[in-house]
Order: structure tokens, then C-alpha cells, then sequence
């Protein structure tokens, strides 16, 4: 057993007897939204999963600790601390773990994880993925690499829409990685239900996911499997206005010199500045229905 690794007591009974289970990550409750918002949503999205008969398991690093699994003070610890938690991806790992710090986990930690507690299948917002302009600046998300070397499914509403899509896609595919759309056929764009890009394939159903994260499981192929799950119509933006606010973002960030791991936070919130609120609320929606699909497709997979 690793020596830095805590399951908690009801996602250890879960796994231990073939029950669903669904991860969730903590980078959205320290840097994706403020107190006490961020506690109401990550609290709102567990029960969600609950409803759809799984258990959750959100993830985070507390006290050089990885924990699977959190309790609602442990949460509510997070969204107070908010950003003075250190937003923790992969290489950050060992020295949040050697100084018993507190991380929050990204996509690619948290799918990190959730692998070594044996839970299959994990619900976030949007994936990382390839910055606009990085042909110049080589700015390319950990959650990618994560995804062709960690064996679990990601169920997400697309790459979020301030990245390059077409990049990330061709990313995705190079390193193996399997992108389906829920119940589409066209790449979802986070904050609205299309954009210009195809998926591998169309899947409609939990059961159909399931069958083939399961077959991908099976035959040894140790990617992870992306599944990309459109915003409900109803929260769906206005694409010509969110992409002139995240256009706008985009060069502001750059005016800034803003780089590296701030990019996308500073991306988020300028987002939600100028379209006064409103993407933070389509984010929020989105997240609610990723984690619905998500305890769909693990009722599904412990049949198998």
C-alpha cells in the first residue's frame, strides 16, 4: 500500500465491494470559485453523484496526505483557504508530499489518484489541454499526458474553450487517447454544445460507455478515455459572445505577461468578469451534468 495514500472509510467499502464510485478534483474549490460558492457547488455536485447511486470521492492532498475521498469539513477547509492552497499538478507532487502541504489537485493529479485507489472513472468541468499560441510558447497541459498514461475515464464538457481545440485534439489523438462524444458527434466547447470539430465516435448511452471503457481496460491498453459531454442546452452561452470574452482574455493575459500555471485561472476569471457572471453559472451547470453521466457509467461498469 502507498504510504501516502488515504482512502476514505466510505470509498474504501465502495471499492472493496464492486459499488460505484466517481472522483471529483479540488483545483475548482480553492481556485475555480470564491467561499462560500465553491463549498456550496463541490458539496451540491458529491450529492449529485449520490443520487445517481454511486459514491463520491473528491480529491486532494491534505497534510502530505492523498486523500480519496473527502469529508465536508475537509472540504469546507479547502474553500476557505482558496488560492493560499497550492494548486498542485503532477510535478508538484513530491515536494507538497515531503513538506506535508496542502494541494489542490488538478485534472491530471486527480486522474493520478484515483488510479492508485482503484477508482475508474472521474467527473470534472473541461480538461486542459494545448494554449492558443503554443507553437511559441510550448504551453501545453499536464492533464493530456495524464490521459495517455493513466487508465481512467474522464467525463468533461470538452477542453475548456480558452485552449485550443484543434491542437488538443490532435494531441489526444498522437498519444492514443480515445475521444467520444456523448450522445454528439461535434467536440462540445465547455461553455456552448458545439464546436467546429468531430469527435472519434458517438456513444449514446451509459451502458455503450461503459462496454467500451471496459473492452479498453481489458485488452491492456492503458490510456485513459475521454468523454465529452455537451453543457445542457439551457445553460449552453451565446458562442459569438463567449468567444469575444475569451478572446479579450486572452489578450489581456498576454499584455500581462501572465504564463505558465496562472494562465488559466486569470483566463477564467477575466471570462467571468466580462460576461458578468454568467460563465461562471454555465460552469457550475456543466459540472452537475458531467457528474450525472459520470455515476451513470459507473452503475454501469460494476455490472460488467
Amino acid at each position: 500500500m502507498n504510504k501516502y495514500l488515504d482512502i476514505a472509510p466510505q470509498v474504501r467499502e465502495a471499492l472493496d465491494n464492486n459499488r460505484p464510485v466517481v472522483a471529483l478534483e479540488s483545483t475548482i474549490i480553492s481556485h475555480g470559485m470564491p467561499y462560500p460558492q465553491n463549498v456550496e457547488t463541490a458539496l451540491a455536485v458529491e450529492q449529485v453523484i449520490r443520487d445517481h447511486g454511486a459514491v463520491p470521492a473528491t480529491i486532494a492532498i491534505l497534510g502530505g496526505k492523498l486523500k480519496c475521498g473527502l469529508s465536508t469539513e475537509e472540504i469546507t477547509y479547502l474553500g476557505k483557504k482558496g488560492t493560499e492552497i497550492v494548486k498542485t499538478s503532477r510535478r508538484d507532487v513530491p515536494v507538497v508530499l515531503s513538506k506535508k502541504m496542502d494541494g489542490a489537485t488538478t485534472v491530471a493529479t486527480t486522474m493520478m489518484i484515483a488510479n492508485m485507489a482503484g477508482v475508474k472513472i472521474f467527473a470534472t468541468g473541461g480538461i486542459g489541454g494545448v494554449h492558443r499560441g503554443a507553437e511559441a510558447t510550448m504551453d501545453i497541459s499536464a492533464d493530456l499526458e495524464e490521459l495517455a498514461s493513466t487508465p481512467v475515464m474522464v467525463v468533461c464538457a470538452g477542453a475548456k474553450a480558452i485552449l485550443d481545440l484543434g491542437l488538443t485534439l490532435e494531441y489526444l489523438e498522437t498519444k492514443g487517447v480515445p475521444v467520444i462524444g456523448y450522445g454528439t458527434s461535434k467536440l462540445p466547447a465547455f461553455y456552448t454544445r458545439e464546436s467546429g470539430f468531430g469527435v472519434d465516435y458517438r456513444l449514446d448511452t451509459p451502458e455503450e460507455v461503459a462496454q467500451a471503457f471496459d473492452a479498453q481496460r481489458k485488452c491492456g491498453l492503458h490510456t485513459g478515455m475521454l468523454i465529452a459531454n455537451p453543457i445542457p442546452e439551457a445553460f449552453s452561452m451565446d458562442a459569438a459572445r463567449i468567444n469575444g470574452a475569451i478572446d479579450a482574455a486572452v489578450q489581456e493575459a498576454s499584455a500581462q505577461g501572465i504564463s505558465g500555471k496562472d494562465t488559466t485561472p486569470f483566463l477564467l476569471a477575466k471570462v467571468k468578469e466580462l460576461t458578468g457572471g454568467e460563465s461562471l453559472e454555465a460552469n457550475i451547470q456543466l459540472v452537475y451534468h458531467n457528474a450525472k453521466v459520470a455515476a451513470q457509467v459507473a452503475c454501469q461498469l460494476c455490472t460488467l
